[in-house]
């Protein structure tokens, strides 16, 4: 069993806002998208009253909205304003330095080269803050579709949530086509991203399967399959939960490697460890290739208003 693994300190803070926010204000508590891309969480916050949307548009006026761990764009801000909302924002702070970067070369004039996944959230808010300065670059078949008005003057960025070996790829075969292009400050795929790959590459190595717990819109997750067959495993599979398990997968294995995507709760991983356990598995080792430590305060909204409380 893969440690780190489940929860970053990005999405216990998002789950916590919409969570603190329903017993501050009591439900409904709107939710602009998912909250964090994992279905379990989802049902979860649901059944306490958190009701989710896709636009902004469909919160009543003067509600109550919470922001999803992934970011939204500045239009998004315009148009809860308009509709006098009172927002939440629970963006994950490592995406909003992403945003700020974003900006911060913008306004410099530079082109921005985006390196993430055409359609997710988090690519269309950090998109939106600079959207005729930013270019997407969906992977390493985009790279000779890249057209840019200045060649040295231009940067690169990426989502949080990507595979470290591939955006590293794409980087070096964007520079072979721009060799001028410049690097972000420090690293934008996340913390918890690497670490979850770098604990997936060491029990990969020694597991014939693999076992993702995470859902299918959950880019960390997914990237986490992908790490795990290049490293190893003869066959990784995704699982929302215990019961996607097939029994066929552990036919003639004798190692499986679990682990879990940023979004999931370790209940689930605990589920799938006895389902495990009831086909033979019952050893259980954990392989913790990193610690972390690393914790973020409530959205500065809810913590006014519960300071307001005491």
């Amino acid at each position: 069993m893969a440690k780190p693994r489940g929860y970053c300190a990005g999405v216990d803070r998002a789950v916590q806002a919409v969570e603190r926010a329903l017993e501050q204000y009591g439900a409904p508590i709107y939710v602009r998208k998912q909250i964090v891309h994992n279905t379990h969480v989802v049902k979860t916050l649901e059944a306490r009253g958190a009701v989710f949307v896709e636009e902004t548009e469909e919160v009543p006026e003067e509600a109550i909205v919470v922001f999803s761990a992934h970011g939204v764009s500045p239009a998004v801000h315009r148009e809860a304003a308009q509709r006098r909302l009172k927002t939440v924002d629970a963006t994950c702070p490592l995406v909003t330095k992403v945003h700020n970067e974003a900006k911060r070369f913008a306004s410099q004039d530079y082109d921005i080269l985006l390196i993430g996944h055409e359609g997710h959230e988090e690519v269309e808010g950090t998109a939106g803050e600079a959207p005729e300065h930013i270019q997407l670059v969906d992977g390493l078949d985009s790279v000779g579709s890249v057209r840019v008005k200045d060649p040295d003057r231009l940067v690169w960025l990426s989502q949080t949530t990507l595979s470290v070996d591939e955006t590293t790829e794409t980087v070096a075969r964007l520079k072979e086509r721009f060799p001028n292009l410049i690097d972000p400050p420090s690293d934008d795929i996340c913390y918890a991203t690497q670490n979850r790959q770098v604990a997936v590459k060491e029990i990969a190595a020694e597991a014939e399967l693999v076992i993702v717990v995470g859902s299918e819109n959950s880019s960390n997750s997914k990237r986490l399959v992908e790490v795990a067959l290049d490293h190893g495993a003869d066959a990784s599979y995704l699982v929302d939960n215990a019961s996607f398990i097939r029994d066929e997968w552990l036919q003639g294995v004798t190692t499986v490697g679990v682990t879990s995507g940023a979004s999931v709760p370790e209940e689930l991983v605990a589920e799938v460890l006895a389902r495990l356990a009831a086909h033979g598995f019952e050893d259980v080792e954990e392989v913790e290739s990193v610690e972390e430590s690393v914790r973020f305060a409530l959205p500065h909204e809810l913590r006014k208003d519960l300071r307001a409380e005491v």
